[in-house]
């Protein structure tokens, strides 16, 4: 999917298809890192603190910019229906990377805070060795307070963005003589924004599941046969069907992804019409 909206000009130009692009790779680096983590814990491996504080802050900005890039992306087709002469204007593609950069630095915070506090603390902080989560990183009890505050507010704000884009494209949909057709496929969109949104919340309900198939699990091997059921549906499984499900109903990269994906090396490549 990557490769296919590397391989046209006119997606990396688009800002719908930069950030479509950029939940592609925001997600793709998480499911690696979290992976790595996942296969630490099962093995019991130790890291050296320096190198599972960078794996953990890979994994807790991606895991914070997901919804945040969902939001940015709705905020695009809100614009693109409601102001569609200034839509060029105001959603450049400087702009787009400028916002971009911004969700990174959001989505950072968080764990920015943390790590300076740990460095203030102890000076060695990051020369000893630990096993790799980030309850074993912050073990302060109001530090996991404070992430839990900068999730509710995350996931708050941009339900409250997606709903707003979602009522403004629908009133909008239904005022309009002309365009029908563009503000439905928006209205679409935006609908699967809130879909996307969901299947970004199942990823709180992964430690209150472990949690529970802890107390429940009456040997070893049953819990990590339930811990790894529950690491591959409630984290692995809504971040690979996510971006899929909004490529495959794209009908600019759709014909251009199978294309690759079949390997028509030698047929000729579909068009590509970005509306």
């Amino acid at each position: 999917m990557v490769y296919t909206l590397w391989s046209k000009p006119v997606f990396k130009e688009t800002p719908r298809y930069i950030l479509f692009t950029h939940m592609l790779l925001n997600d793709s680096i998480q499911l690696i890192v979290t992976s790595m983590l996942y296969i630490f814990s099962l093995s019991f491996f130790k890291l050296i603190t320096v190198a599972c504080a960078f794996l953990v802050f890979v994994s807790s900005t991606t895991f914070n910019n997901a919804p945040l890039n969902l939001a940015l992306m709705s905020l695009e087709r809100y614009v693109a229906i409601r102001f569609p002469l200034r839509h060029a204007e105001i959603a450049t593609q400087k702009r787009t990377h400028i916002a971009i950069a911004i969700i990174w630095f959001i989505g950072s915070i968080n764990f920015t805070i943390d790590l300076l506090y740990g460095l203030v603390l102890d000076s060695n902080f990051l020369t000893s060795q630990i096993f790799c989560t980030r309850e074993r990183l912050f073990k302060k009890p109001w530090q996991a307070d404070v992430l839990q505050g900068f999730y509710i507010f995350y996931f708050v704000s941009v339900s409250v963005i997606i709903l707003f884009t979602y009522v403004s494209i629908l009133i909008t949909a239904r005022s309009i003589s002309s365009n029908k057709e563009s503000a439905a496929k928006a209205h679409k969109t935006v609908l699967l924004h809130i879909i996307q949104l969901g299947l970004c919340l199942t990823s709180f309900l992964y430690s209150t599941i472990e949690r529970a198939a802890a107390m429940a699990s009456t040997s070893s091997i049953l819990f990590m046969d339930l811990r790894y059921l529950n690491y591959l549906f409630v984290l692995i499984l809504p971040r690979c069907l996510s971006p899929l499900i909004y490529g495959l109903r794209d009908d600019a990269v759709c014909p251009l992804f199978m294309h690759y994906f079949r390997c028509s090396t030698g047929k000729r490549k579909p068009t590509v019409n970005v509306h």
